[in-house]
């Protein structure tokens, strides 16, 4: 799966693909799926708190930025090989709205473990 998101004024395609998962793994010595199961249990609950208007109003300690961090990064890379290391790769960013640029990548982390069953 692909999509091109924008952050700070930039384009930047991110991909989901089988080697996603084993990229993430080589970059950063952590098991995506287990990281990916974290940041899911900690958003879930938030989601489902009728009197939340956004991620911005709960506890946002439950979550590990560093980890979306990483997602973002993984899924480009994936998308373009080309681009440098990780703390490289963010300094080229002004600003990186993590909040803006969640919604936007949800659906690539969910193609990753997702099924294609007819």
């Amino acid at each position: 799966m692909e999509k091109t998101i924008e952050i700070d004024g930039q384009k930047i395609p991110l991909k989901s693909t089988g080697a996603t998962v084993l990229r993430y793994k080589q970059q950063f010595g952590k098991d995506y799926f287990g990281e990916l199961l974290k940041m899911t249990n900690a958003i879930e609950p938030m989601k489902q708190d009728k009197k939340m208007t956004s991620l911005s109003d709960s506890d946002l300690s439950l979550l590990d930025f560093e980890v979306i961090y990483n997602f973002v990064w993984v899924l480009a890379k994936t998308a373009n090989a080309n681009i440098p290391e990780p703390i490289e790769w963010l300094d080229g960013f002004d600003s990186f709205p993590i909040m803006e640029i969640m919604p936007e990548i949800e659906d690539l982390l969910a193609a990753s473990i997702q099924t294609k069953k007819k």
